[in-house]
């Protein structure tokens, strides 16, 4: 529960509402898989989750649900909450896990894999809160129920925090697949005052813009992917025809910038040009920055949504 993406508090949201669901979805997922031990790494900023989720502990460890020989069955499973510090790159999964061992928070790179060698080079299984929060429902219910909703490839559902220039903001819970249309006009109920509806940004800083020739696109893993922006966290933004996405662009360039680690490659490119990027946006020299994100680009492997960004930007305007 470590979400660091501006905008993005659906993790938090349920650790405060329903932080049993998540007990419960993680007791379920150590009995298959025979772990006696988890911990949930929730951010130190979140004080009502972290009191409410003690709260839950202390309860299910009353009832005898946690802890040692549980219900006489000789499965044992203990739960450890372990305070984040609040660095953004934690959301990471191999620099929470250095987090939680007690050492600075720092990508390492994979191979191998969690599954493989995790916390204290033991095989270790990470997922979201909520994920977690939908396993009892699933094994209630079965896997057919919850395959019933979504697309082919993106099933079930996905809760995102609803925010910007829209009617009504908030936490939403929509099937994969429905459309932005659905999301922003439907769900959301239209841009305030009648204006005209310019970008949707997904996915935090990592994530990109999504214009109005897009609103019928299907909101799941593969459509955003190919839109070039990404899920992620569940953040969504919405911009009207006052917002400044070039503004928008360089908030985010600037938080990549303050809260990545030098060690982690692609933050570090984003960093460089984050600082260079200034000049570019303000007409001072708009030639070196958009050398420099063309050569960053060519020279990365896996593309960073970032630069793609910043390099519209000098490319236009």
């Amino acid at each position: 529960a470590d979400e660091g993406d501006p905008g993005a508090f659906m993790n938090r949201s349920l650790l405060e509402g329903d932080p049993h669901a998540v007990l419960e979805g993680m007791l379920i997922g150590a009995y298959a898989i025979g772990a006696t031990e988890g911990y949930i790494y929730i951010r130190a900023e979140y004080p009502l989750a972290i009191e409410r989720l003690e709260l839950a502990l202390r309860q299910v460890a009353e009832y005898g649900l946690v802890g040692d020989n549980i219900l006489d069955s000789n499965f044992s499973f203990h739960v450890t909450i372990k305070q984040g510090a609040g660095a953004f790159v934690c959301g990471e999964e191999t620099a929470m896990m250095a987090s939680i061992e007690g050492k600075r928070g720092m990508p390492r790179s994979r191979p191998p894999f969690p599954a493989q060698s995790g916390l204290w080079g033991k095989p270790t299984n990470i997922n979201n809160v909520g994920t977690w929060g939908h396993v009892s429902a699933i094994l209630q219910r079965g896997s057919n129920w919850y395959a019933s909703y979504g697309s082919e490839k993106s099933k079930g559902t996905k809760v995102f925090a609803l925010a910007g220039k829209v009617n009504r903001t908030g936490l939403i819970e929509v099937p994969m697949g429905i459309s932005l249309q659905e999301i922003i006009y439907g769900v959301g109920g239209g841009i305030p005052n009648g204006k005209r509806f310019k970008a949707v940004q997904t996915g935090g800083p990592s994530g990109g813009f999504l214009p109005a020739s897009l609103l019928n696109l299907s909101v799941d893993y593969e459509s955003l992917t190919e839109a070039g922006s990404i899920m992620g966290s569940g953040g969504m933004i919405v911009l009207d025809e006052d917002n400044c996405i070039v503004d928008i662009a360089r908030y985010f360039l600037s938080f990549t910038q303050h809260f990545v680690t030098d060690a982690h490659t692609l933050a570090a490119k984003n960093t460089i040009i984050g600082v260079v990027v200034k000049e570019g946006v303000a007409g001072i020299n708009r030639q070196q920055p958009r050398c420099l994100a063309e050569t960053l680009l060519g020279n990365t492997k896996v593309g960073s949504h970032l630069l793609q960004i910043t390099l519209l930007i000098l490319r236009t305007g």
